[in-house]
């Protein structure tokens, strides 16, 4: 299995000693389950923003006719001849 090798200042070091002994486990296990959630947390976040950006584009002129004022000005729009 590939190996990240990460530097830690001597207080992250300590901490995270304590908090892997509190929790009895190992610093490497702590390390690990802290970065697979936040890998888990991010790809969440990905598909949410994803799936918004779906509905959104499907409901647009929904959006559109309910927030007239959120609407971008027509290219022609506001402009002075």
């Amino acid at each position: 299995m590939p190996a990240l090798n990460v530097e830690f200042s001597d207080r992250e070091l300590e901490d995270l000693r304590q908090i892997a002994k509190e929790r009895g486990t190992s610093m490497k296990a702590l390390v690990r389950e802290a970065a697979a959630a936040d890998i888990a947390r991010h790809r969440a976040l990905q598909e949410g923003a994803a799936a918004f950006r779906q509905f959104f584009s499907s409901h647009a002129d929904e959006f559109a006719a309910a927030f007239p004022d959120d609407e971008p000005p027509a290219k022609n729009e506001g402009r002075a001849a």
